[in-house]
């Protein structure tokens, strides 16, 4: 089971050809069960509403996508929260940070470019 990093589901739904070949792999040619977090839609449109990022489609738009796509749209859990205490500070993003305790909640392997998250306790992919 996989979940998506913001970057990675940017990515998919604007410029794949970004995607590593394992992560493309991961997300168009297997049966895995693929996550994306609520936490990535609201990164989106937290840096979309402030000029960091642009987007072509609303966020509501992105979660159908994800739909119908078959991903799992992972929601924030008290126990996600928990881990977050629990987490070294190495990352100081708190998105990322988020997804990481997500990850490590749900066992999931992480699907991401991000450099500094393959130094915590969780599987990733890339």
């Amino acid at each position: 089971m996989y979940l998506l990093d913001t970057n990675a589901l940017l990515y998919f739904l604007y410029d794949s050809e970004k995607l590593s070949q394992k992560a493309s792999d991961i997300i168009y040619h297997n049966d895995a069960k693929i996550c994306v977090s609520i936490v990535s839609m609201w990164e989106i449109a937290i840096k979309s509403s402030i000029g960091k990022l642009q987007i072509k489609s609303s966020i509501s738009k992105i979660a159908d996508t994800c739909e119908k796509e078959q991903f799992e749209i992972l929601p924030i859990k008290p126990f996600h929260l928990d881990e977050i205490g629990r987490l070294p500070a190495i990352h100081g993003d708190p998105f990322d940070r988020l997804i990481i305790s997500q990850a490590i909640s749900e066992n999931l392997v992480i699907v991401t470019r991000d450099e500094t998250i393959p130094l915590y306790n969780v599987s990733v992919l890339w």
